[in-house]
C-alpha cells in the first residue's frame, strides 16, 4: 500500500492486531508493513516510530471499554462494570498489560476511561485526592489480576518461537513447580484437593471476589467520611 493512501487509523489498527497475535517482541515496522502491504518507511512516515506507534495503538483499545450511564445506575454498579471491563480489555491486550512497564500510556481513549472512573467514584462519597486513591487501588487490583494471564501468553509465545512442543515444555514447567510446591505443607494440602490442577492456578470466580470486597471496604467506610 503506497504512503498516500496509507492511514494512521490503518496503522494502529493493524498494529493492535499483530500485537494481539506476536506480543511486544513481535511487532517490528517490517511484519507491520508486510501486512499493510507497504514499506515500512511509509509506517514510519505516518507513526514516527515504534515507541510512539505502542502508545497510539496502547491508546485505542481503552475505546473499547463502555462507560456506565451514571444517571441510571448507582457508583457501585458503575465501578463494577468499569472494572470488569477493563479487566476483559487487558485480558483480549494482554501485551498492554506488559507496556506499562515499558511506556507512559497516555491520549484521548485513556483519558476518556480516566476521567469517567473520577465520576464514578465521586458519585460515591468520595472527593479530591480520595476519588484518585479509590480509582487507582481498583486499578491496581484489575491490573494485578491481568498479569499472570499475560505472562503465560508471553511465556507460550517465546517458547514457540524457541521450536520444540509449546505444550509438552509449558507441561514439564509446571511440574517441576509443582514439585518444589509440594515441599510447603499448605500449598501441598491445596494441590491435594481437586479444586486446584497447580498451586498456581487462581480459584474459579477470584476477580470477581476480590473486586467485590474491595469494593465491600469502600461501601461501608465510616458514615459521614468521604474516604477512609
Amino acid at each position: 500500500m503506497p504512503r498516500d493512501t496509507l492511514t494512521r487509523e490503518q496503522i494502529v489498527r493493524t498494529a493492535i492486531d499483530l500485537l494481539d497475535a506476536e506480543g511486544l517482541d513481535g511487532l517490528n515496522m517490517r511484519a507491520l508493513g508486510k501486512r499493510l502491504g507497504s514499506a515500512a518507511t511509509a509506517v514510519y512516515w505516518h507513526v514516527g516510530s515504534k515507541d510512539n506507534l505502542i502508545t497510539l495503538a496502547g491508546d485505542q483499545v481503552w475505546d473499547e471499554i463502555a462507560l456506565p450511564d451514571l444517571d441510571a445506575v448507582g457508583w457501585r454498579a458503575a465501578a463494577t462494570s468499569m472494572a470488569t471491563g477493563l479487566h476483559a480489555m487487558l485480558g483480549r491486550h494482554p501485551w498492554l498489560v506488559q507496556s506499562f512497564g515499558s511506556f507512559v500510556m497516555f491520549g484521548p481513549g485513556k483519558a476518556r476511561y480516566d476521567d469517567h472512573n473520577l465520576a464514578v467514584y465521586e458519585a460515591g462519597g468520595f472527593t479530591g485526592a480520595q476519588a484518585d486513591q479509590a480509582a487507582g487501588a481498583v486499578f491496581t487490583f484489575v491490573l494485578g489480576n491481568a498479569l499472570s494471564p499475560a505472562a503465560e501468553a508471553s511465556l507460550t509465545r517465546r517458547l514457540g518461537r524457541d521450536g520444540g512442543d509449546v505444550e509438552e515444555r509449558l507441561r514439564d514447567t509446571m511440574a517441576r513447580a509443582t514439585e518444589i510446591a509440594a515441599g510447603f505443607p499448605r500449598l501441598r494440602a491445596r494441590l491435594d484437593t481437586t479444586a486446584a490442577t497447580d498451586y498456581a492456578a487462581a480459584p474459579d470466580n477470584s476477580f470477581e471476589f476480590g473486586l467485590r470486597a474491595l469494593l465491600d471496604g469502600m461501601e461501608a467506610r465510616p458514615a459521614g467520611r468521604p474516604g477512609f
